[in-house]
């Protein structure tokens, strides 16, 4: 792996990490597989300091605490590419939480880069490029392939040259106690599974547009492809798309001709799984009807012609301002901020503390001119 190590064992890894006292600085990844595999885990973390990347390997190093201990410690800055759902199944996995963080691409959008990926910056700032080919790989297999480990470190290897040039912009730029905000929340990230999985099936894009028997066909679709995708350790869009799902559950076909004319399926799916899809239309189609879910249609309110012409003016003013801050819009300040500013009807800019989600620094930057709109 050309300078990075592959720790593989645990005294590899209690060795490595062990060795990090003083460190004041850490890049994290990590590689999971949810593309491929049903019981998603962490496969693979890379980690870099200014000196040295490491790979390490999960499945054969089973203690990571001293890893969890340099993530916590408020003297060592992490940083991470997009650190959301890092930070989500670092928590899910291992109880692990994160301070003192740094995100590139935070960072990226507050500088209004065109491109915010990893690839893009590196590019743009170091001259390296980086090798997609393993994007998406399964990280759950077993050996890992050479190629793989070295696209592995890259991901965290040039992390904190980024980190200081990003930076150094950003102080240039007036913006660092903008992002120091928005890295300080993400200290807040944790694993949230969602809502109740007996009720998936009502979650997905779509759903809502069913009637009758028609969800209970859904619900027999989706418990059916959520224990096979169990069973195969699959991926469950693996076995049947969502998309797949919900034109079969609105056409309730009754035979293979039916499900054939939908195209819905492939016909390497029609031929290995189409009997047990049928069978799952037609427990759903003989599903009680005091089975089917009840929801109570939203009665669309009458137009509120002054809301709507303040929010009109704030989003002329947000767009104002970022035209003159060359900042995305959604960056500077997203429509569900300004829609929740068009509700509050704010008469002072100490108000917009109250708009949930509003950042200290756009009410700095921004609170005077949507108050002026809101007020009109």
């Amino acid at each position: 792996m050309s300078d990075s190590l592959y720790l593989e064992s645990q005294a590899a890894f209690d060795r490595f990490f062990g060795g990090l006292d003083g460190v004041t600085l850490l890049a994290v990844d990590t590689e999971a597989a949810s593309f491929h595999r049903y019981q998603d885990r962490i496969y693979l973390v890379q980690a870099s300091t200014r000196e040295a990347t490491v790979v390490v390997d999960p499945l054969a190093v089973a203690d990571l605490a001293l890893l969890g201990r340099l993530l916590a410690d408020r003297g060592v800055e992490v940083i991470f590419h997009d650190a959301d759902y890092d930070l989500r199944i670092l928590h899910r996995d291992y109880g692990f939480t994160a301070t003192s963080l740094f995100d590139t691409r935070i960072a990226a959008q507050l500088l209004n880069e065109p491109g915010i990926g990893l690839a893009a910056l590196l590019e743009k700032y170091l001259g390296v490029k980086l090798d997609k080919k393993f994007q998406r790989a399964d990280w759950s297999v077993r050996p890992l392939l050479p190629g793989m480990l070295e696209y592995a470190a890259d991901d965290t290897r040039y992390l904190p040259q980024l980190r200081d040039i990003l930076k150094a912009r950003l102080e240039e730029m007036g913006r660092w106690s903008w992002a120091a905000e928005e890295f300080e929340l993400l200290e807040e990230v944790r694993w949230n599974p969602g809502g109740p999985p007996e009720e998936a099936y009502l979650r997905l894009k779509g759903a809502r547009t069913l009637r009758g028997h028609q969800y209970a066909v859904l619900r027999e679709l989706h418990a059916w492809r959520e224990a096979t995708a169990r069973q195969l350790d699959r991926a469950p869009f693996r076995v049947l798309q969502n998309e797949a799902m919900i034109s079969i559950a609105k056409a309730m076909p009754a035979d293979e001709v039916a499900l054939r004319e939908l195209k819905a399926l492939s016909p390497d799916q029609l031929r290995k799984r189409g009997g047990e899809i049928l069978a799952a239309v037609a427990r759903g189609i003989k599903a009680p009807a005091d089975t089917l879910p009840v929801f109570e249609r939203a009665r669309r309110p009458p137009p509120d012609l002054a809301y709507e012409a303040r929010l009109e003016r704030l989003k002329l003013a947000r767009n104002a301002a970022s035209e003159r801050l060359e900042l995305a819009p959604g960056v500077l300040c997203p429509n569900g901020l300004l829609e929740a500013i068009a509700r509050l009807e704010p008469k002072s800019v100490e108000q917009f503390a109250e708009v949930e989600g509003m950042r200290r620094w756009q009410r700095s930057v921004l609170g005077a001119e949507l108050l002026a709109a809101a007020v009109g």
